[in-house]
């Protein structure tokens, strides 16, 4: 493994971690786009740069990534002052030993025959960019930056890290924002 797509790998993995939903957006057939929140299911970020999602083979999100596989999911922790967007290509993915692997108690909420159950799509997403705003400031420094901005007409710096992580090429671009 490359080790800049391992330290990509990890800063995306830091940032996501702990935000329990994704909003999982695919293009509808009308067109549209359809967001809504999905659970990630993996614990880390592995070597394929995949995220891992349950869902029902019947509902509109695994219809809408099998006839367009570009899905966008957006995480957001308002209180941390993060947010990422991860685009990448779905795909549902037949593999028994990986959906007992990240089958959970909370799952059976959703799916009551288990790892089992025959609506259950176990659904990856290989993970191609994403993008990220990292804010470390407090909430009192971000506010007088912003009057500060607002006064001086000049915007603010320096309230933390927004950058770019791209999981297919050596490219990759990291701002302070």
């Amino acid at each position: 493994m490359n080790p800049s797509n391992d330290a990509q790998r990890n800063t995306l993995w830091r940032l996501i971690k702990d935000m329990k939903f994704g909003m999982f957006t695919t293009h509808h057939d009308n067109g549209h786009l359809h967001a809504r929140p999905m659970t990630t299911q993996n614990h880390a970020i592995d070597e394929h740069d995949l995220l891992w999602f349950f869902m029902s083979r019947k509902g509109d999100t695994v219809t809408d990534l099998l006839i367009s596989p570009q899905v966008n999911v957006v995480y957001a922790d308002s209180s941390a002052d993060t947010y990422v967007s991860v685009s990448g290509e779905a795909s549902v993915v037949e593999d028994m030993a990986k959906k007992k692997e990240l089958w959970s108690v909370f799952v059976k909420a959703w799916f009551p025959d288990g790892v089992e159950d025959g609506d259950l799509a176990l659904v990856q997403v290989k993970i191609s960019h994403a993008h990220y705003w990292d804010v470390d400031s407090s909430k009192f420094v971000q506010l007088y930056s912003m009057v500060k901005a607002v006064v001086t007409g000049t915007p603010p710096t320096d309230l933390g890290d927004s950058g770019e992580v791209r999981m297919h090429d050596d490219q990759s671009a990291r701002t302070t924002t």
